[in-house]
């Protein structure tokens, strides 16, 4: 984890993912696959209606490509990595004008003809401890197209134990913004 006064440039996200980022912080890697609440874990699930058809799958497809879902007012990710397994990312967010800089990999990728996404899970340099999931759904039943945010997330840091309510409550701002930004 790093902090910041001013958004972190890429320069300094470079150099930040090329430190010693550790390794998961959680023996549960992959859980969110599962689509279940994993115990010991604050978990949270948000799904949004994106539309219907092709047309709206595809272009949130397109947009989950380019980590469209980190509201960008105060959130995005660096580098824009391909979702594929084993990527590292910098998850950066402001918060109390502060940047906070933590370390994610790509735990999985979905691509199936009705399913598109992915989940990353914290490294050692990062505030929290646990797994994201960012899935792009489309029903074949009714032609609907879902955004599914799925995670699980403990404090790891005692920064964030002493403020935990506050950093809750920007978890739920998190999950209410990401569907939001997908396809504004």
């Amino acid at each position: 984890m790093k902090l910041s006064l001013t958004r972190p440039d890429e320069a300094a996200l470079s150099a930040f993912l090329s430190g010693d980022l550790g390794t998961f912080t959680y023996p549960e890697v992959g859980a969110t696959n599962a689509g279940a609440d994993v115990p010991g874990y604050d978990n949270d699930h948000r799904r949004v209606r994106l539309g219907e058809g092709e047309e709206t799958f595809e272009a949130a497809k397109v947009a989950l490509r380019r980590w469209a879902q980190f509201p960008p007012a105060w959130t995005f990710i660096s580098p824009l990595a391909p979702l594929e397994a084993g990527q590292t990312v910098a998850m950066c967010a402001r918060a109390f004008g502060v940047w906070w800089v933590s370390a994610a990999r790509i735990v999985y990728a979905i691509d199936e003809p009705r399913r598109f996404g992915l989940a990353y899970g914290t490294l050692a340099a990062h505030v929290e401890c646990g797994e994201e999931r960012f899935l792009i759904e489309w029903d074949e039943k009714d032609g609907s197209v879902w955004y599914d945010l799925r995670a699980f997330s403990r404090p790891r840091r005692l920064l964030i134990r002493l403020g935990y309510p506050l950093a809750r409550r920007l978890q739920k701002r998190f999950a209410a913004e990401s569907g939001a930004a997908i396809l504004p």
